[in-house]
């Protein structure tokens, strides 16, 4: 478990759900239920239990209920900050907008339809070890579309896998494995000094054009876990 001293983390749960419509149609995303627990609790109590203490909350759709929920449960015992966006700001302008809660230590970023037994303490301590700008949880798995990974674990590019589109940040034939983002992801704070200037902007081609000159380090956890709560076929 990991030191409970300033251990900062986000949860993205701004996004309108509509890959899971019509549940989402008078419903967020955050507060749709598995196994009698909302998706946005299954997240804090996996935080919570590894470690985490300060965690904000990007809120958009059905800000209020979901705000009521994490005061009516006490936040949990712990400091919960919200982050509002009155327009959406997608995933790289939300965390950008919540740049002032994170202070100056690495801190963590979890998509709130995330379900995983993914050890977020051995991400973090990968990350403190290196110290790259940023590194992403990544899992050998089946995805429409993957990040390309060098021998030495850092992003290399990107490729749609059903149009072949491709895009390559690094050496001109370096070797690169496909592999899938988990949505979580460590940052350091240094990041928050090169995200773009526009208000929103999405957080896949920013870490794309980050790795032409900085590290950003893909940690690999093949054996855990991990389910897409956003989709259909999985929250079924």
């Amino acid at each position: 478990m990991l030191q409970t001293r300033d251990n900062r983390a986000m949860i993205l749960a701004a996004g309108l759900g509509s890959r899971l419509r019509p549940l989402t149609d008078h419903t967020p995303k955050a507060l749709l239920e598995w196994k009698g627990k909302p998706l946005l609790e299954h997240v804090i109590r996996k935080l919570i239990g590894e470690g985490f203490r300060e965690i904000i909350i990007n809120v958009h759709h059905f800000k209020e209920l979901i705000v009521d929920y994490i005061e009516r449960n006490d936040r949990f015992g712990i400091r919960i900050e919200f982050s509002h966006e009155e327009e959406l700001l997608d995933t790289g302008g939300g965390i950008a907008r919540a740049s002032w809660f994170f202070g100056d230590r690495p801190f963590l970023v979890h998509s709130v339809d995330i379900i995983s037994d993914i050890r977020l303490g051995r991400l973090m301590e990968a990350h403190e070890r290196d110290r790259p700008l940023a590194t992403l949880a990544v899992k050998d798995r089946h995805t429409t579309r993957s990040l390309l990974m060098n021998r030495e674990g850092l992003l290399k590019g990107w490729r749609d896998n059903q149009s072949g589109e491709t895009i390559l940040t690094g050496e001109e034939g370096e070797v690169l494995t496909p592999i899938a983002f988990s949505a979580i992801q460590v940052m350091d704070p240094a990041i928050v000094e090169h995200f773009p200037g526009e208000k929103r902007f999405a957080l896949i081609p920013f870490y794309l054009e980050l790795s032409r000159e900085h590290p950003v380090l893909l940690h690999r956890h093949d054996s855990d876990s991990w389910k897409d709560m956003g989709r259909h076929e999985s929250y079924r």
